[in-house]
């Protein structure tokens, strides 16, 4: 007989299965002994776990008590199928007294559910995250009550992210999961939205935060190995990391700051190799003892709640797929991704610089948006990147061909012959080197002759090539995070003033505007805890961060005050949302002139102090800013952000981000008109200064300074010639008495241009 138990202890008691999630021999006992004790304390005959895979749009039974035990793994359904699939698929808990006289209940002869009156099911969701659908039944006719329903959910809820894990970790060893299908027939066209320009066309290779692929055991053929071949490949794997990181030091001196460090410590770590070693011993061919050590790492890492952690999971696959190959023999010539396009769910930093590294041809990414910071870098590494939602790219088979146009975010699969010739040949001209410096001038102007500074933003050192190629007239914006945010600590002031002083040194005699360190928001730096946030657009993020850990705050303008001597250097702080914040940052500048002074060091004592404008908060005091602040930098990626609270980064909501909406026009002309009457130099930096649609409006507006990724600069003076301010003045005095976004988007619309 089952007797329900107090809902509240319940609740409270499930909190305890956490610990199972350690001791459980595997992830289907665990998510076995959970249905256990559901059942017990629901006082019900049935609990079952069905876990939801994405990639087939389909639900799975891994655990039940009540049901026949046989059906595990067994029993699928799609999300359209069932009163499960319709929990699921309705975001909302299903309550039959009589499942049955259901007509969506689904049926599965042979798991002994006939017997079975009351249905409960509740879907399973960490965040926006589907994870699976939980179900409860019982003998006896409508036995669930609304106290019931209350108490399943806070259940579901309590134990979502475990079982997130669980799901995590039996993927990595279902093979079925790790089958490549291809996309059916009909899809063979998929709409993304530009990362970075550019075209590829490749093969396909898909990087699955679940799926290690390390099924190597090297005994086809009778292949056995000694444990002196093991140490070897250790050996030899250890000074092919090294090499790499040498090169790509010496092409990107300023990013690679020991990224392949990870790798090298794991086969150094005596508890990693150790492993490796015991199995040898035990018998085991060392090909299978490199295999299992590495897919435990791989998930103790993947049962570690912290998406920041991911990236150790590529590290320790990647060691481990070298590992195996020059252990066996079967090393390729050249990397896993040489010369592929690679699909990932998503990236870090250092993940790109990795990939860069083996010389893929182009990536496609299934979340993050076109400002992320895996895009910046993506762009100065001359990636071409595409942002999709379409899942199955996952699932491509690695023998498809697949068309990368990131200029227009679209994605060819199995492309046409014409369709392909026609992309090539369009991107042949976007390359022409020659063509494309004949479109800059030495002076850029409007076509009545009004001066506009057209200026570089600088991501890596090695965009200075372009910039000089397309004479930038400075650098408008260097993003001083990127070198901080693919290391595993700090870097010193010493390593920063290299770079800042190579920085100032590849345009001798230009104007360098250096941003203070923007980290936060989408933007996250794996080796420290503070940036973890529940809303990080909101946080601890930029000039927040710096002022909280002033001793890293004092060693970047240090390094810039130093780097800059006999230079003519700006400095920009970000995310400025007061004028004590601007008056504090100041004054902590000063200190270290003091410093540098007092040690007799070379440096620049009086450079130019700006504000990045980004906030609503900064727009309303613009003119008292303006009193104290040498210049301003409009942000417009975070301006539209904060102004229209819409996370750019967050694809279901990307619609809304409009950096034309009328609020954001507005404020931008109110910085403008304080910049003009406190003598203030007014430029903008963001993504929107890249988009020659909005060149117009922005000239209205009274922006005479442009700061763009250097690959624009070309086509921005080649549209600025066929501009006059008077004609983009009218333009802007239009748009700006429009209050509906609708219509300004059809005014800009309307906009042509002379050739």
């Amino acid at each position: 007989m089952f007797i329900k138990r107090d809902h509240t202890k319940l609740i409270c008691d499930v909190g305890e299965i956490a610990g199972l999630f350690h001791d459980a021999v595997s992830m289907e006992e665990f998510l076995q002994k959970i249905t256990a004790m559901v059942t017990r304390h629901m006082g019900c005959e049935v609990c079952s776990i069905y876990l939801y895979y994405a990639g087939r749009q389909e639900l799975v039974l891994r655990a039940t008590t009540g049901l026949n035990p046989a059906s595990v793994g067994k029993v699928r359904m799609a999300v359209a199928e069932g009163l499960t699939g319709q929990a699921l698929r309705e975001k909302r808990p299903i309550c039959e007294g009589q499942a049955r006289h259901n007509p969506n209940f689904r049926f599965f002869p042979g798991i002994g559910e006939e017997k079975f009156e009351s249905f409960l099911a509740v879907p399973i969701f960490r965040g926006n995250v589907e994870v699976g659908v939980m179900v409860i039944q019982s003998e006896k006719k409508d036995y669930f009550s609304p106290e019931d329903i209350q108490a399943f959910r806070a259940i579901t809820a309590q134990l979502a992210t475990t079982i997130e894990t669980a799901r995590l970790l039996i993927t990595l060893n279902d093979k079925k999961e790790k089958t490549p299908v291809a996309l059916p027939q009909e899809v063979k066209f998929v709409r993304g939205r530009c990362g970075s320009e550019g075209v590829a066309l490749a093969a396909t290779v898909v990087i699955s935060e679940t799926v290690t692929d390390l099924r190597h055991d090297g005994t086809a053929g009778g292949e056995r190995y000694s444990e002196a071949d093991c140490r070897r490949a250790i050996e030899e794997t250890e000074r092919q990391l090294e090499e790499m990181q040498l090169q790509l030091e010496a092409t990107l001196p300023d990013m690679t700051a020991l990224i392949f460090t990870a790798q090298i410590l794991m086969l150094k770590d005596k508890g990693f190799c150790d492993a490796i070693f015991h199995l040898i011993k035990g018998g085991v061919n060392p090909p299978s003892a490199v295999a299992q050590v590495v897919n435990d790492y791989v998930s103790k890492f993947s049962r570690i709640e912290d998406s920041y952690l991911r990236e150790k999971i590529y590290d320790v696959k990647d060691v481990g797929r070298r590992l195996l190959e020059n252990l066996t023999g079967r090393a390729r010539a050249h990397g896993d991704y040489e010369g592929k396009i690679v699909v990932a769910r998503e990236l870090f930093p250092s993940d790109a610089l990795k990939l860069f590294s083996q010389k893929i041809k182009g990536i496609i990414l299934l979340s993050g948006g076109a400002t992320s910071h895996v895009a910046i870098l993506a762009r100065s590494l001359n990636i071409p990147l595409v942002i999709t939602h379409e899942e199955a790219l996952l699932f491509l088979d690695p023998s498809t061909d697949v068309l990368l146009d990131a200029s227009m975010g679209s994605i060819y699969i199995d492309p046409d012959p014409l369709v392909k010739a026609k992309v090539l040949q369009r991107d042949e001209l976007n390359r022409n080197l020659p063509a494309l410096k004949k479109m800059v001038r030495e002076h850029p102007q409007t076509r009545d002759g009004t001066a506009v500074r057209l200026m570089a933003n600088i991501n890596l050192l090695g965009d200075l090539k372009a910039a000089n190629e397309f004479k930038a007239d400075g650098v408008g914006l260097y993003r001083s995070e990127f070198p901080f945010m693919i290391r595993s600590n700090f870097p010193s002031e010493d390593e920063q003033y290299l770079i800042y002083r190579r920085l100032v040194e590849g345009m001798p005699g230009k104007e360098i505007t250096l941003r203070t360190l923007d980290i936060g928001g989408d933007k996250v730096l794996s080796y420290t805890h503070y940036s973890r946030e529940e809303n990080p657009f909101l946080g601890l993020r930029s000039i927040r961060l710096s002022f909280k850990h002033t001793d890293v705050f004092v060693a970047q303008l240090r390094a810039m005050l130093r780097a800059g001597a006999g230079q003519r250097i700006r400095i920009l702080f970000p995310m400025i949302s007061s004028l004590d914040e601007f008056l504090q940052a100041k004054a902590i500048v000063q200190e270290c002139v003091q410093q540098l002074e007092t040690q007799r060091r070379e440096f620049n004592p009086s450079p130019l102090l700006g504000v990045m404008v980004e906030l609503p908060s900064t727009v309303e005091i613009i003119n008292e800013m303006a009193q104290e602040a040498d210049f301003f930098s409009i942000g417009t990626n975070d301006l539209v952000q904060y102004m229209l609270a819409v996370d750019r980064t967050n694809d279901s909501v990307a619609p809304l981000y409009l950096p034309h909406h009328p609020s954001v026009l507005r404020a931008m002309k109110r910085v403008v008109e304080a910049g003009l009457k406190h003598a203030r130099e007014v430029s903008i930096c963001g993504d929107m200064a890249n988009e020659p649609k909005y060149l117009s409006l922005l000239l209205g507006l009274g922006i005479r300074c442009f700061s763009m990724d250097a690959r624009y600069l070309p086509r921005m003076h080649e549209r600025l010639r066929q501009l006059s301010v008077s004609e983009c003045e009218k333009l802007a005095q239009e748009i700006l008495a429009q209050s509906q976004i609708s219509r300004i988007a059809q005014i800009l619309e309307s906009v042509r241009y002379p050739a």
